[in-house]
C-alpha cells in the first residue's frame, strides 16, 4: 500500500484518483469511522498535500467480524476489509454471508480447491487468481441484492428478446386498474370446514360418506391448512366435486421454509439424478392416466379426447425436461482472456409458481418441471378453480423418489397467495400466469425486494404447443448465470 500513487485521475502514471463527489467522500468516511467505533483496526495512507478533489486515503481494515457495518455494506471507496479463515468451507461461508453478490475473486495455488470455492460462492462473476476481467462475450451481473439480469454474452441478449410466437403486445393497464387492491383474500364463495362428515345432507348431495378435503403439500407431507376455511371445487354444471383449503400467510411461510431447507441438497444433486426423478414422475403419472383423465373431465367439462390429450402432453413434457436436465448446465465462452471463461447455469433457488386456470394439470407440470430439473425448489399455487389435478399429483410425487420440500403445493385464492409469495424475502423468483393485472402487480411488488419475475402479461399461452409451453425459455428463467474466469500460463 505504501507504493500506491494517488493523484489526478487522468494521469495514467498514477494508481488511484479521487472519488466522484464530496458526498461520496463523506459516505465512505462515515463507514470507516463507524467501523472504527465498532473496534476495527484501521490503517490509512496519507493523501498527498495540495491534492484537489475528493481524495480518500487507501485504507486497510482488520479485526472485524461478520456483523460489522464494513463487512455488511458496500462501501464504494478505496477500503479493503480483511477477515481471516481457517478452512475453505469457512471462507465460502464468509463470502456468502452478505446480501450482495456482484463479483468475487478466489486466490490459491491449489487450482481444484479454487474452482470448488468459485463454484460455491454466490456471485455473478468469480475470477480465479485474477480480478476484474471483462469481455462482451461473457455476461456480467449479480446475485441477490446486487440485481439480476446480465450485460454481455448470450444471456445478456435474452432480456431484449421475446418468443417468436408472441406477436401480440402486452395490454396497457390504466391507472385505475393498477390502483385496485390486488391480492385481497375473499372467502365469500368458501364454506366453513365441518367437524361432522358423512351426514345425510352430504350423502343426499352426492358427496362420499368420507369427507376427504385435500390438504396442503408441504415438505413432502400432507399438512392441514392453517385457516379454518375451505373453498368448493365445482363441476361446470355446479356439482361439488370436493373442497380444498384456503392458503394463508402461515401456509406460505411453512412452504417456503420447507423449500429453502431442501434447496441446497437438491441443487447439489447430479443433473442425471434429477433427470431420473423426473422420469419416475412421468412413469407413475402414466400408470394413473385414466384416473387423471376422469378428474380433468369432471372439473373442466372437457371431452374424453381433450382430457386424454392434456394428460398425455403432461407426461411427454416431463420426459422432455428429464432429457434436458443434464444438457443445460452451461458452456465455455471465448473471451480475450488467455484461459477459459465458463458459463455455469446455477439454480435460482426458491421459485414461487402461480399456475394458469385452464389446462390445470398441463399448466402445473409445464411450470414446475423446468424449475425442478434445474435444481430449484418450488412453492406452487395450482389452478384456482380446478386444483384437484395438482392435489392428486402429490400422490405421484410421493412414489417417485422426489425429496420432501422440492415441490410444495398451497391451494386457495391465487392472487392472495401469490401476493404473499412475492413479498416473501426468501423467495428468489416469482412465476405468475394469471392475467395482465396480476402480472403488473407481481412485477411492481418484486421491484422492492429485487426478485426475478416471469409473467404472462395477459397473453395466454397454448400449453399444448411445444413451441409455447416448453423449451429453453423456461430453462433460462429457472437458471442463474455465473461466469468463472480462469487464466492460464506461468505469468499469472
Amino acid at each position: 500500500m505504501q507504493s500506491l500513487r494517488v493523484g489526478h485521475p487522468l494521469d495514467k502514471c498514477l494508481d488511484m484518483g479521487a472519488l466522484v463527489s464530496p458526498e461520496q467522500h463523506e459516505r465512505v468516511h462515515g463507514f470507516v469511522e463507524a467501523g472504527r467505533g465498532e473496534g476495527a483496526d484501521v490503517f490509512q495512507l496519507q493523501v498527498p498535500e495540495g491534492s484537489e478533489g475528493s481524495f480518500y486515503p487507501p485504507t486497510l481494515v482488520t479485526g472485524v467480524d461478520s456483523t460489522s457495518i464494513l463487512v455488511r455494506e458496500e462501501i464504494f471507496g478505496p477500503v479493503a476489509v480483511v477477515q481471516t479463515f481457517r478452512t475453505p468451507t469457512e471462507a465460502v461461508a464468509l463470502a456468502n454471508n452478505t446480501k450482495y453478490g456482484l463479483g468475487a475473486s478466489v486466490w490459491s495455488d491449489n487450482l481444484p480447491l479454487a474452482l470448488e470455492c468459485a463454484s460455491s460462492i454466490r456471485a455473478g462473476s468469480v475470477w480465479v487468481n485474477c480480478h476484474n476481467m471483462f469481455d462482451a462475450a461473457a455476461g456480467f451481473g449479480g446475485y441477490k441484492e446486487s440485481g439480476y439480469g446480465r450485460e454481455g454474452g448470450r444471456e445478456g441478449l435474452f432480456a431484449y428478446l421475446k418468443p417468436s410466437w408472441q406477436t401480440q403486445r402486452r395490454p396497457q393497464l390504466s391507472e385505475q386498474e393498477m390502483s385496485l387492491k390486488w391480492g385481497a383474500q375473499s372467502i365469500k364463495q368458501s364454506i366453513v370446514s365441518k367437524a361432522g362428515s358423512g351426514s345425510g345432507a352430504e350423502l343426499a348431495a352426492g358427496l362420499p360418506s368420507i369427507d376427504r378435503t385435500p390438504k396442503m403439500y408441504i415438505g413432502g407431507a400432507q399438512k392441514r391448512p392453517d385457516a379454518a376455511y375451505s373453498r368448493p371445487v365445482l363441476s361446470p354444471d355446479g356439482k361439488m366435486l370436493g373442497q380444498v383449503g384456503h392458503g394463508t400467510r402461515k401456509d406460505i411461510r411453512d412452504a417456503v421454509e420447507a423449500a429453502h431447507k431442501a434447496a441446497p441438497g437438491w441443487g447439489k444433486r447430479a443433473a442425471h439424478n434429477r433427470a431420473q426423478v423426473c422420469f419416475y414422475i412421468a412413469e407413475n403419472l402414466a400408470a394413473r392416466e385414466t384416473e387423471f383423465v376422469d378428474r380433468i373431465r369432471s372439473m373442466t367439462g372437457a371431452s374424453q379426447s381433450a382430457a386424454a390429450l392434456e394428460v398425455e402432453t403432461s407426461i411427454s413434457r416431463l420426459f422432455t425436461y428429464a432429457a434436458y436436465a443434464d444438457k443445460f448446465g452451461g458452456r465455455v465462452q471465448e473471451t480475450t482472456l488467455y484461459g477459459f471463461t465458463a458459463q455455469i447455469n446455477e439454480p435460482v433457488g426458491v421459485i414461487g409458481v402461480a399456475c394458469p386456470d385452464y389446462l390445470p394439470l398441463l399448466g402445473f407440470v409445464s411450470l414446475v418441471a423446468p424449475a425442478v430439473v434445474r435444481g430449484n425448489t418450488v412453492v406452487a399455487i395450482p389452478s384456482q378453480h380446478h386444483p384437484l389435478a395438482a392435489t392428486d399429483l402429490y400422490q405421484v410425487l410421493d412414489t417417485s423418489d422426489l425429496p420432501g420440500g422440492v415441490v410444495n403445493i398451497v391451494t386457495g385464492d391465487r392472487d392472495h397467495v401469490a401476493k404473499t409469495l412475492v413479498e416473501h424475502q426468501h423467495v428468489d423468483s416469482m412465476w405468475y400466469f394469471g392475467g395482465a393485472v396480476g402480472s403488473a402487480h407481481v412485477e411492481q411488488i418484486s421491484s422492492g425486494n429485487m426478485k426475478r419475475t416471469f409473467v404472462d402479461g395477459g397473453i395466454n399461452r397454448d400449453w399444448l404447443s411445444a413451441e409455447q409451453g416448453e423449451g429453453e425459455e423456461f430453462l433460462m428463467e429457472a437458471s442463474e448465470v455465473k461466469n468463472i474466469w480462469v487464466p492460464m500460463g506461468s505469468n499469472i
